[in-house]
């Protein structure tokens, strides 16, 4: 496998998870998305998106990282990423889809250089957005962990999921752009325990090769 990602991405931070929990070997090409990596004639014909990560396993190419978690799931089943019973499998994927779908997409480069270059935003004005869609996402993720009686150490059973793998990459970018995380104390416990499994420690944007 070949993973094409960006250290600070959270979509690729996900996908960098994922492969660690199911043990499998990949090898990285680091793109640096803030000196415009992605824009490359050879890198737009992998992924006409041009953003970050593309998996390439064998002869398939795969874009956009729910759809390769879930195909790394189906694909290599072992350990799941989805409970069995239809109920929880919808609550994970409800609950991952808050950052995956709509928080998310509200704060990547694209969006943040848009509101600088082209709306003139300040910095501050800038961070303030970020802040509070981030914010809004973690919001939702406290509320929903409260309500969740198969919540604890994990957001859902005993083991990681899909709903935890969505959960750590928006607390560590609001910790990059200097939010304040003590409203989230479920959220805090939950990325406090994951991160101190190996798979989510090691995928970590500071760990990477190319981080700043």
């Amino acid at each position: 496998m070949q993973l094409y990602t960006y250290y600070r991405s959270q979509a690729s931070f996900r996908v960098r998870i994922a492969l660690n929990l199911k043990g499998l070997a990949h090898d990285d090409t680091y793109l640096h998305l803030e000196k415009g990596d992605q824009f490359a004639a050879d890198y737009k014909a992998l992924n006409p998106q041009m953003v970050v990560p593309t998996l390439i396993d064998g002869d398939l190419t795969l874009f956009q990282s729910l759809a390769i978690l879930e195909y790394l799931d189906e694909t290599y089943p072992a350990p799941p990423l989805l409970p069995k019973d239809p109920a929880a499998r919808a609550w994970v994927r409800g609950f991952a889809l808050v950052n995956i779908a709509d928080t998310h997409p509200l704060i990547v480069p694209r969006v943040r250089h848009y509101l600088l270059d082209e709306l003139r935003l300040t910095q501050d004005q800038m961070l303030g957005w970020v802040r509070h869609w981030a914010g809004t996402g973690l919001a939702a993720a406290e509320t929903l962990l409260a309500g969740h009686r198969e919540s604890g150490r994990f957001c859902h059973g005993d083991a990681p999921t899909l709903a935890d793998i969505s959960l750590v990459p928006p607390v560590i970018s609001m910790q990059s752009f200097g939010g304040d995380l003590a409203p989230y104390p479920r959220v805090m416990r939950v990325h406090d325990h994951v991160m101190a499994i190996a798979a989510f420690a090691d995928a970590h944007p500071a760990k990477q090769p190319d981080a700043e």
